[in-house]
């Protein structure tokens, strides 16, 4: 098995050497992330500048090929999978992402985004986030996607599989299951704070408090709550198929 591993935190984020130490312990894996933290990019790519790739070497795996590259974090799969890889990878894993990736917030992810790239390419991937900013322990996330991983090669599943995955800020011990869930609502009051520069300009800093209005209690953002590793199904494909025929029915003309 081979295992392409990314994320938007940086190529020394802690999720992702964390995540490598385990993975190399079960494929043939590869590393190629962002020189620098590319949080909230979304699906962006670079096309108006060259993209450069540097060896690095992670003082606790340095048997694993890692690249740093000065792109976006769906730059780096597009580039390891067509320019410096020497073969396909089996699997795309992005992360481990330092905070969560829930509900209507997979649409900013860099994280996701990756992730997401791997599936374009023909790829299946998982994308898995910590659901904590400020202390982080990836150890347990790291061990239990390994173990999905695995599971995931074995299953032979189709090429468009993308796994989102978010594990709660608690004790292995605390964990109350694995919930596998449809993305929930997430949305944010006073997104943007005005400030005033030295000049007496205004210019605008995005920042918002949560705001819970999640009503439906199957969702990753209320499971995560519970205590529970959340894991869903997410496809690139954003046709909305239940209003294409009628959307047809409207016969709308030059």
């Amino acid at each position: 098995m081979r295992i392409l591993l990314t994320n938007d935190d940086g190529i020394f984020a802690e999720g992702l050497q964390t995540l490598t130490q385990e993975v190399k312990k079960i494929a043939e894996t590869y590393v190629v992330a962002p020189d620098h933290e590319q949080s909230a990019t979304g699906h962006a790519i670079t096309m108006h500048r060259p993209l450069r790739a540097e060896k690095v070497r992670y003082s606790h795996s340095p048997d694993v090929p890692a690249w740093a590259v000065n792109g976006t974090p769906a730059d780096c799969v597009k580039l390891a999978v067509e320019a410096l890889l020497p073969q396909k990878p089996d699997l795309v894993i992005s992360g481990i992402n330092r905070g969560a990736n829930l509900g209507t917030d997979v649409l900013y992810s860099g994280t996701v985004s990756a992730a997401i790239e791997g599936v374009i390419l023909g790829i299946p991937a998982i994308a898995v986030s910590l659901a904590e900013y400020h202390n982080p322990d990836y150890t347990y996330a790291a061990a239990f996607v390994a173990r999905l991983a695995q599971q995931h090669c074995r299953q032979n599943t189709k090429k468009d599989l993308l796994l989102n995955v978010n594990v709660p800020n608690c004790k292995p011990h605390e964990i109350k299951g694995v919930a596998v869930c449809p993305l929930g609502v997430r949305q944010y009051k006073n997104a943007f704070a005005k400030r005033t520069d030295p000049r007496g300009r205004a210019y605008y800093w995005l920042a918002g408090e949560l705001i819970d209005l999640e009503e439906n209690k199957d969702t990753d953002v209320a499971a995560i709550k519970e205590c529970k590793i959340t894991i869903t199904p997410i496809q690139p494909d954003l046709t909305d198929f239940t209003f294409l025929n009628e959307l047809k029915e409207w016969k709308i003309t030059l």
